[in-house]
């Protein structure tokens, strides 16, 4: 969870700072989960044991230009000052370290990497090619009147509704994305904005203002559905309206079928002879015009203004790994 920090920091937008920043000190305990639906759900179960089902509660720290992020396997400690990046095991009690230098060496070629793979697999041009669909994004925010406290401070819920469909088209007819997201809104924290502006601040000076990337965890799901990068840019765009700090989100993607593409599920699932039995056996359900592809949730347990120069340090006993 800790790497998926890391490469958030650098995904995040890039924005000129009109004035001098003024830095302010925050700790957070946060709980955050991906889940994941369908194979790559029992993969990702599978193998991520207790974390994946049930989340990983983390810790954070901002103390001027240093960020520190905890959780009970990982750790990571970014130093904009030293421009080093510390990586700590923390059942092994060990570390890394590699410079901002080191880190932007391996961005450039997984660049080089990544655009010299898509050279070799763009496919000519054919005068069959279809041209891209055109997609039209609605966007819906509704207050839904319910309260509650979160992290010691009252919030009121907001449900944020982002679809991504073809263009003169309804989502039912051709298809699409929608993605919800149910916010839990607090009082503006001022503090809070800082684990943001740091994130900011360090992509700006790792990778300078044209650094774009895509979060880790989101690679696989993006790759399939390039309709989630639409969505999750207006929900960005249109979610900073919104007032107050979000102390607990859930965020729900989902794919819809046109009727064209259920009608071939159907057909293909209800099909005659012994593949059409056997799939009938194997799915009892009927083919869904919505799946789930990923739930992001995230919830802070604590936030304090207090941060002591402890929290910020190297543990003591932790060896360097070279």
């Amino acid at each position: 969870m800790t790497r998926v920090k890391k490469i958030c920091a650098v995904a995040l937008p890039i924005v000129a700072l009109a004035t001098a920043p003024v830095f302010a000190d925050v700790k957070t305990k946060d709980k955050s989960q991906f889940k994941f639906e369908g194979m790559l759900g029992r993969f990702v179960n599978f193998v991520g044991g207790k974390a994946a089902k049930e989340g990983v509660v983390g810790t954070s720290a901002v103390k001027g230009n240093r960020k520190v992020t905890l959780n009970e396997a990982t750790g990571q400690i970014i130093d904009l000052s030293e421009e080093k990046v510390y990586d700590l095991d923390m059942k092994k009690k060990t570390y890394t370290v590699e410079t901002f230098e080191e880190i932007r060496r391996k961005m450039r070629e997984a660049e080089e990497r990544a655009k010299k793979q898509a050279d070799e697999e763009q496919p000519g041009e054919s005068k069959d090619e279809k041209p891209a669909k055109e997609l039209e994004v609605d966007y819906d925010v509704k207050e839904t009147g319910q309260k509650k406290q979160i992290a010691g401070y009252d919030t009121h819920e907001a449900i944020i509704t982002v679809t991504v469909r073809e263009k003169g088209k309804t989502l039912e007819d051709g298809g699409g994305m929608v993605t919800t997201t149910n916010s839990w809104l607090g009082p503006v924290i001022p503090e809070m904005k800082e684990l943001t502006d740091f994130d900011i601040r360090y992509a700006r000076q790792l990778a300078g203002p044209d650094a774009v990337a895509q979060m880790q965890q989101l690679a696989a799901a993006l790759a399939m559905f390039p309709m989630m990068k639409n969505a999750m840019g207006r929900m960005q765009q249109e979610g900073s309206k919104l007032q107050g700090t979000p102390l607990e989100t859930t965020t729900v993607f989902e794919a819809v079928k046109s009727k064209e593409q259920l009608a071939q599920q159907q057909q293909q699932s209800g099909g005659g002879g012994l593949g059409g039995m056997l799939a009938r056996k194997i799915k009892k359900e009927e083919p869904k015009a919505r799946s789930t592809i990923v739930t992001i949730h995230n919830e802070y347990l604590e936030v304090s203004k207090n941060v002591e120069a402890g929290d910020l340090a190297l543990p003591a006993d932790f060896k360097e790994k070279k």
